[in-house]
């Protein structure tokens, strides 16, 4: 049933979204991306380069409101557990416009980090330029990067996994298949799957 449904949420078939405004192609898999600052839900901000001493780091563009953001939310509080210590922490960034989602206002996104316990950095894009630049078109969204000569690399672009409804079913583990890979210094076997999510909120 999931693999159905899934089919059809990427067909937009089952979708109220409205269309998403074009965004830029974004970056690509071997891609090095730029550096950006964002501010945090604790109010400090934060910058890809303050990572310099991990092997890279899990973006994913997430939110507050989005049905399947919500679905994957302990997925993405259990990989920052697991992944921080390896030096693969999470970066979550909130991307939407929240005049068109006010549960995504960055007073909404304290509160949900402070009531979850996020053990990661919060961010707000608040001029969606972050999302543009990565290509980020939906929440949840992941961007794998791993550091190559100093430099942030993207490895792995797509989904968390195969299974929206239930972790414990899901036959593929997108990202940690793809951490696993990198850690034994090879490159994934999948390195870009479709995101399903909502579509992100453009203003």
């Amino acid at each position: 049933m999931n693999v159905i449904f899934s089919l059809i949420m990427t067909l937009g078939l089952l979708n109220n979204d409205p269309a998403p405004k074009p965004a830029p192609v974004g970056y690509a898999v071997g891609d090095v991306v730029n550096n950006f600052s964002l501010m945090n839900v604790d109010g400090k901000n934060v910058s890809l380069t303050d990572y310099k001493h991990e092997e890279g780091v899990i973006v994913v563009f997430t939110c507050n409101h989005c049905p399947y953001a919500k679905a994957y939310e302990t997925r993405i509080m259990e990989l920052d557990a697991k992944y921080a210590a390896l030096n693969y922490p999470v970066i979550a960034i909130n991307p939407n416009d929240p005049i068109a989602e006010p549960d995504d206002s960055p007073e909404n996104m304290k509160k949900r980090a402070k009531d979850m316990n996020y053990s990661f950095p919060y961010l707000f894009d608040v001029t969606q330029q972050v999302a543009k630049d990565f290509g980020a078109t939906r929440t949840p969204h992941t961007f794998l990067l791993q550091k190559v000569d100093g430099q942030f690399k993207v490895a792995y672009i797509g989904a968390i996994d195969d299974n929206t409804d239930d972790a414990s079913k899901a036959e593929n583990k997108f990202v940690e298949d793809a951490i696993a890979s990198l850690k034994k210094g090879e490159k994934p076997a999948v390195n870009f799957t479709k995101a399903i999510g909502c579509t992100i909120k453009w203003k």
